[in-house]
């Protein structure tokens, strides 16, 4: 039994290795040409990978803490960025994000585009946004994932499949009776960061990484060693 694991091992570690990166024509980067702040640098990335037509360019993985450090990450949607260094996302606040998010509002987030080679790394404070922007939020959805948030049992451990499609049945109901329902704990979370990382890759590793770095109402620029 022994051998077959070290034999699966032995068999992934060469198909890892054998796998490409970094293929293609990978953009320019001139560092010294940026913007004085991250969210113009994050818009102009945005608007090439969208004209790249890189796959769900809006796709970020959230990274939380729990109160006793046990990291945690998944991917969401980004819902907006802010001229003030905010980017917002949404979920429900008794998901397993949101409760870790009310343990630890300590959260990082990162866009990873390869077609480009580009990463985009944020950390920084969440907090929610207010009842009033959360329900504009779940009203904008559309009314397949507002019925699935009205369940209200994101992240529970699922017993039966038959109980979610019943609970699905039932919110669908729901919303089609007051179209204007909202979920009572669809939050509206605001990422205000502290510190924002552009990555750019380069096909003989010779990598630019620019760190962009809150002070005060300004922001500080540096480059980083690869």
């Amino acid at each position: 039994m022994a051998e077959d694991h070290q034999a699966n091992e032995v068999s992934i570690r060469a198909l890892l290795r054998s796998l490409p990166v970094f293929t293609g024509e990978l953009p320019a980067f001139d560092a010294a040409a940026t913007p004085a702040d991250p969210v113009s640098l994050f818009a102009a990335w945005l608007a090439s990978a969208i004209d790249g037509e890189v796959p769900e360019p809006h796709a970020m993985t959230l990274s939380t803490v729990d109160g006793h450090g046990q990291p945690s990450a998944r991917v969401l949607i980004c819902r907006a960025v802010d001229g003030t260094g905010r980017w917002y996302f949404a979920s429900s606040a008794t998901s397993r994000k949101g409760r870790e998010l009310g343990a630890n509002p300590h959260a990082a987030l990162t866009f990873y585009w390869p077609k480009q080679g580009r990463q985009i790394r944020i950390r920084g404070t969440v907090a929610p946004t207010g009842a009033e922007r959360s329900a504009a939020d779940f009203l904008a959805r559309s009314p397949a994932s507002r019925a699935e948030s009205l369940t209200g049992r994101q992240s529970d451990i699922l017993d039966d499949p038959a109980e979610a499609a019943a609970a699905l049945q039932a919110a669908t109901a729901a919303l089609a009776a007051d179209p204007g329902l909202v979920a009572p704990d669809w939050t509206l979370y605001a990422l205000t960061a502290a510190d924002a990382e552009f990555w750019q890759a380069d096909e003989h590793r010779r990598h630019t990484r620019l760190r962009y770095e809150r002070a005060g109402p300004a922001w500080r620029r540096h480059l980083l060693w690869p």
